[in-house]
């Protein structure tokens, strides 16, 4: 049985993982005959959102792993115990906790970095050949992890694969219900809710790109 490994950003689409994209990224692993393991960095959030105004809640402060233990119901590990040789292959999900938490890309567009034990995890995988799933506003950490030229896509935000163009990704536009496959480096990328209006088109995007993780595993 394969066993994928999936970094988790928080709980709250505006400051952690998106919980439709990660509820639904475990569910499609379990359909496929797969098991899971859930990860998430032991440190703060970068700040809280009030999912009801949007508004950041100033006097306020989450930690991210505690955070995703909400989604994972409590079966969630420290970043920091993560040991590649136990995995199949890794997927992460969105939300802006993957451009606030794991990386800065919300705060610092093209001179984005990512949290030292969020990079090193992602980098092992591709080290190692094994594949690795990245959908919504994560592939914005894919080139730091893969250098120049991999393939993959955020949807169709003209902005963003400027942005990420210009800091070495080979963006491809696509739509929600579609994968894009970087064969070479075992990379698949989904746009998720980038461009999805419902956990249906969101799902069907996070369906193919679980199968194709786990297949070429």
């Amino acid at each position: 049985m394969k066993n994928i490994a999936v970094i988790l950003s928080g709980c709250g689409v505006y400051d952690g993982s998106e919980i439709h994209e990660a509820v639904l990224t475990l569910l499609a692993i379990e359909q496929a005959g797969a098991k899971y393991r859930c990860f998430a960095p032991n440190i703060n959030q970068y700040h809280v959102i009030n999912h009801v105004t949007g508004e950041v809640m100033m006097d306020e402060q989450r930690n991210v792993l505690v955070e995703s233990a909400r989604i994972a119901r409590g079966d969630v590990e420290d970043l920091s115990e993560f040991y590649i040789e136990e995995f199949d292959a890794l997927i992460v999900p969105g939300g802006f906790g993957a451009a606030k938490n794991l990386s800065d890309f919300a705060i610092n567009g093209e001179n984005l970095s990512v949290n030292e034990q969020v990079l090193a995890t992602c980098k092992a995988f591709a080290s190692a050949g094994k594949p690795a799933g990245y959908m919504c506003i994560a592939p914005t950490m894919i080139p730091l992890i893969y250098g120049n030229d991999a393939q993959a896509t955020i949807g169709k935000d003209a902005a963003i694969a400027e942005s990420l163009s210009n800091i070495g990704l080979a963006h491809k536009d696509c739509e929600v219900d579609e994968i894009v496959t970087d064969e070479a480096r075992k990379l698949v990328s989904t746009p998720a809710y980038m461009l999805a209006t419902s956990m249906t088109e969101a799902a069907a995007g996070i369906n193919k790109l679980v199968a194709k993780v786990i297949h070429i595993s």
